[in-house]
């Protein structure tokens, strides 16, 4: 065996030997810890320090400390802007066109990050950092995260030393589904447990044990908040102080934010104020209890902000405690403007929304004293989204200011102290901030990383702002494009287009502002200057091959013509299987099924779930309950249910449910025991391609049960042998559905 180290002696034994030991990667001298902080779906203004009248202390706090920039861009959506966060690129390039859930097929849409992207936690851990992912991930191709994996794309695969949060796009904040490392585990039975303190806890103890263990160590803390994504999980007690703030309606929020703007200086002087975004209603007439019924939505978001800066302040304190705040780069930011998903009125079921089954104005007016708890996935109206990207048109998915221009405040007292307090007005982008880091921490971007040659980093780095607060822009171009959606920003000018899904790229009315001296895209100026709307979209397309955004998803004929991934039609399911997430369980949405389960009975009778999938925002499970079986099917809030007339024998059985669908939207549903029909239901809607957040149990139901009239985890106590689901005739999600959900799941 050959030897490298030659310079040491190899004897007989160690002690004619001399010995010698690798040194571990070291960090440069004085290296930073590195913390990103995310919001999700939280509007330019929605900040207090971006002008708003939610409290935020804590990030106020940061930005007075720090710097604030007015001109940082997205990319309008979740998973794509981690992914260009994260490892420097644009999201297309690296294959994350779209959302994690989604593989179209082509280069830059696959929902996976290429190896040949790397990471900032892959480039860091050469260097001596440890690195940790707290929150959302988001960025896994989510059919591959099941307990099968492959788990190449899991965080503790990416770079990421360790990771508790959640891996796909929302959350329930009060029964969330967690994962921890590469595997699921149960939430925390905590009394009050709400899911943004546990992820500040563990963030403080990931920390605070390095600190303990090797406190010369630098660490990279990614902490991604569900927050303010729905649902607006929160107490009622926090949601009614915030009720009298909002009684006075979006359009006046709208006014005082930007008056606010104008002071702080955030926004020039001369800032107009769109008009409302299309479908949005003058707030002075909509009827007196659709406006209670909206504030209480939007009372819930803020105090949902206000809740996760207090956590925010925790995580500081802690940081000041340990002697690490001053030396560590701390990066907040939203990953899109607010979002457009609660559609015109709000909703308490935001599944309901994908669905295109919208809850009743009676329906959610008698349940308003419930928004916030666990049972709804309730979402503001498009109203209050507009208020949040005050003074931007438009929202999230949108490649308009609402979509792409978000708040980034960076804190770095050991550099940046002399700078505490002020703004930037530099334009950049979120793939600037990769590029940023390194330029601080010392480090070139890797060439290759695990063997794999790397595309260069796209990003422009933001220290010659940060050291030259007056310092012209060095970025000077970027391209958008999201759902079709696209824009172009080049120069100081920005070409933009909404996209409809019924129509072709080509029948799209590109806008043209110029962004230098119009923050709020206010005046279109496409009609007088033509020559420059033309040049803008050459360069878009330019862009656009140069980065993999060909071909552009344009979601004609409303996604049905869209490449799909085979989906798998027979599963034999065994005991012991659970939380498996429901992206890599038998895809049952909008199919013709048969789900079939093998039991013994004990003789002292047994009760239980067989298979259960979902929680309480929606899905099905087969039970046995005090010997009878029965079967609940819970399209969001619509239940329907049926149980056997007689309880089982002890001894064998088979306890089947066929699902057919009929001519409209709903289905009929038939149990049998031993081969015969003991109960039939007519079910008025099916799922047709949302599907909860909670995963697949077979022998329980864990996390937030599906049924009524028992508690999780509802252990079967008799013997089971395995569950079968077979799916027949068509199957696959609806495209119309999927479109929706892959619009709102973010």
């Amino acid at each position: 065996m050959s030897n490298t180290q030659t310079t040491r002696r190899i004897g007989r034994t160690m002690a004619d030997s001399e010995p010698w030991f690798e040194s571990e990667p070291a960090a440069p001298d004085g290296a930073p810890n590195i913390v990103f902080c995310v919001f999700d779906d939280v509007g330019f203004s929605d900040f207090g320090c971006y002008g708003s009248e939610i409290q935020t202390p804590n990030i106020d706090r940061l930005a007075a400390g720090g710097v604030r920039f007015t001109n940082f861009h997205t990319t309008s959506l979740c998973s794509p802007t981690r992914a260009s966060l994260l490892t420097g690129r644009n999201h297309h390039a690296v294959g994350m066109g779209s959302l994690a859930n989604f593989d179209h097929g082509f280069p830059g849409y696959r929902g996976r990050i290429s190896n040949a992207a790397a990471l900032l936690p892959e480039m860091l851990r050469p260097n001596g950092y440890n690195s940790f992912a707290v929150g959302k991930w988001h960025l896994t191709p989510m059919h591959e995260v099941g307990p099968s994996g492959p788990f190449d794309q899991w965080p503790t695969q990416r770079g990421f030393d360790r990771f508790y949060g959640f891996v796909d796009g929302a959350m329930n904040q009060w029964e969330p589904f967690l994962t921890e490392d590469n595997h699921h585990v149960p939430t925390p039975d905590t009394p009050g447990y709400h899911l943004t303190e546990d992820l500040v806890g563990k963030a403080i103890r990931l920390v605070t044990d390095q600190s303990s263990v090797a406190p010369d160590k630098p660490f990279f803390l990614y902490l991604a908040f569900g927050a303010g994504h729905s649902p607006h999980h929160v107490s009622k007690e926090r949601i009614e102080k915030y009720v009298p703030i909002f009684e006075k309606g979006w359009d006046a929020t709208r006014d005082e934010r930007l008056a606010r703007q104008k002071v702080m200086g955030l926004v020039p002087s001369d800032t107009q104020l769109p008009p409302r975004n299309p479908g949005v209603r003058a707030w002075d007439d909509i009827p007196a209890d659709e406006r209670r019924l909206f504030v209480r939505f939007q009372a819930a978001y803020a105090a949902m902000l206000t809740h996760t800066d207090e956590q925010i302040g925790k995580l500081l304190d802690s940081l000041e405690m340990l002697g690490r705040l001053t030396n560590t780069v701390f990066v907040l930011m939203s990953d899109n403007g607010a979002s457009q998903e609660g559609s015109q009125v709000g909703t308490m079921h935001q599944g309901r929304y994908f669905e295109g089954v919208p809850l009743s104005m009676e329906h959610s007016l008698a349940h308003i004293d419930e928004i916030g708890e666990t049972q709804w996935f309730n979402n503001y109206p498009l109203g209050w989204a507009m208020a949040g990207n005050t003074p931007c048109k438009f929202y999230k998915q949108n490649t308009h200011g609402g979509g792409v221009r978000d708040p980034l405040i960076m804190h770095f007292p050991e550099r940046f102290s002399d700078q505490a307090g002020t703004l930037r007005h530099q334009f950049h982008h979120v793939t600037d901030i990769v590029p940023t880091v390194l330029g601080i921490v010392g480090l070139d971007s890797p060439t290759t990383v695990k063997g794999v040659a790397q595309m260069p980093i796209h990003g422009t780095s933001m220290l010659y702002a940060l050291d030259e607060p007056a310092a012209p822009t060095q970025k000077r171009v970027q391209h958008f494009e999201m759902l079709g959606h696209r824009g172009i920003v080049a120069d100081g000018w920005k070409a933009v287009t909404i996209h409809s899904p019924r129509t072709t790229l080509d029948e799209d009315r590109w806008e043209l502002y110029k962004l230098d001296e119009d923050f709020s895209e206010y005046t279109d100026l496409a009609s007088t200057n033509p020559e420059k709307v033309r040049e803008l979209i050459d360069r878009w397309w330019a862009e656009a091959g140069l980065y993999q955004v060909l071909p552009v998803d344009d979601r004609s004929g409303a996604g049905a013509s869209r490449p799909k991934r085979p989906v798998r039609t027979s599963w034999t399911l065994w005991p012991g299987t659970e939380r498996i997430p429901l992206d890599v369980a038998p895809q049952t949405a909008n199919s013709n099924h048969v789900i079939t389960a093998r039991i013994t009975v004990p003789d002292l009778g047994c009760s239980g779930a067989l298979i259960a999938a979902g929680d309480r925002w929606g899905g099905f499970v087969m039970f046995v309950e005090n010997n009878v079986p029965g079967f609940h099917y819970h399209f969001p809030v619509q239940r329907s249910e049926v149980r056997a007339p007689f309880p089982l024998k002890p001894g064998d059985h088979t306890i089947t449910w066929q699902l057919t669908k009929n001519a409209t939207k709903g289905g009929t549903g038939v149990l049998s025991v031993d081969g015969e029909e003991v109960g039939r239901i007519e079910i008025e809607r099916i799922v047709r391609g949302w599907a909860a957040f909670s995963g697949l149990d077979v022998g329980c139901d864990n996390g937030a049960p599906v049924g009524l009239g028992y508690e999780s985890p509802f252990r079967f106590t008799g013997a089971l042998h395995q569950v079968t689901v077979e799916l027949l005739g068509r199957v696959g999600p609806d495209p119309k559905v999927v479109l929706r959900n892959e619009m709102g799941k973010q």
